[in-house]
């Protein structure tokens, strides 16, 4: 039996120790997941990868009733993945922009969309996706 892989070091270990301390490292996986696989949470930080939109452009690329959109936005501005700034106006305006730790993330979401495109049976995405 060829041992256990250790992702992070790419080592294989014939007495199945990983060489990591599993709890430390499923707390960090396991709180990231809570936070990214809330549903629609990736989908939101994804709609804001190409910069700010308002309430109604979010609401359009997601898809997300508007009751869930505001509680979902809420909760990642309260996560500090997203800036809420208010245009006064007038008219007054409202935009999402990812903030430093959501920006931080984007090329972990890009790559996950790559991962995504390659791995999964997936319809093509329309044209200027």
């Amino acid at each position: 039996m060829a041992g256990d892989v250790d992702v992070r070091a790419g080592q294989t270990r014939a007495d199945g120790a990983s060489g990591h301390a599993a709890p430390l490292c499923d707390a960090a996986l396991g709180h990231a997941f809570e936070l990214l696989g809330k549903r629609w949470n990736g989908v939101i930080l994804g709609s804001l990868m190409d910069g700010p939109a308002g309430f109604a452009e979010v609401r359009r690329a997601t898809g997300i009733s508007d009751s869930v959109l505001a509680d979902r936005l809420a909760g990642l501005t309260a996560a500090g993945l997203v800036v809420r700034e208010v245009d006064e106006g007038p008219p007054v305006a409202v935009h999402y922009r990812l903030a430093p730790r959501g920006v931080a993330l984007v090329p972990v979401l890009q790559d996950l969309m790559t991962w995504a495109r390659d791995h999964l049976d997936l319809e093509p995405p329309p044209a200027g996706c």
